[in-house]
């Protein structure tokens, strides 16, 4: 029988950086529908699918001595699928959660921020795109994972051109 050693057995150090998902939820959802009638056609054309993916984020409680701050992260999603002129259906979904932070040095809370918690998110509000498309008549719409660090260095190169600032490193 093996034995475990001591250092296999320890809990983590109190002072690791941790990241905790208190909760996630819809925080809003819309999905308009005006072609339903006719969402059971066969069409020899896929529909054009345009979508757009937006973080927003913002404190919710302080923790002590910066220890255990949370907060909360949106993940908004905004999907327009036509067929030529026609609009199949919009949806319009806000997914967020709200996430403890232990021991994170303060300049890695925003890119935590912008692309841990959002990665997080996605598979969830995925699923709920896929679902909500189903629901509606159409085949589920099957979103591609996103990588979250282009998005975040866009933001910042857009937040360095109206400061004037330098671009960032990364």
């Amino acid at each position: 029988m093996a034995s475990l050693s001591p250092k296999e057995d320890a809990p983590a150090p109190t002072d690791a950086p941790q990241l905790r998902v208190l909760a996630q939820y819809v925080k809003d959802l819309s999905f308009e529908n005006p072609m339903a009638a006719a969402a059971a056609q066969a069409y020899d054309a896929q529909p054009l699918i345009d979508m757009g993916v937006e973080v927003k984020s913002r404190p919710v409680a302080p923790g002590a001595d910066g220890q255990g701050d949370v907060f909360e992260v949106e993940l908004r999603i905004k999907v327009d699928a036509k067929r030529g002129e026609d609009v199949l259906f919009i949806i319009d979904l806000v997914y967020a959660g709200l996430f403890q932070f232990d021991n994170i040095r303060p300049e890695d809370v925003e890119p935590m921020l912008w692309i841990e918690c959002p990665r997080l998110l996605f598979p969830f509000a995925r699923q709920m795109l896929a679902e909500i498309t189903r629901e509606g008549g159409y085949p589920p719409l099957l979103v591609n994972p996103i990588d979250f660090t282009p998005l975040y260095y866009a933001e910042m190169r857009a937040r360095a051109g109206e400061t004037g600032d330098a671009e960032p490193q990364g």
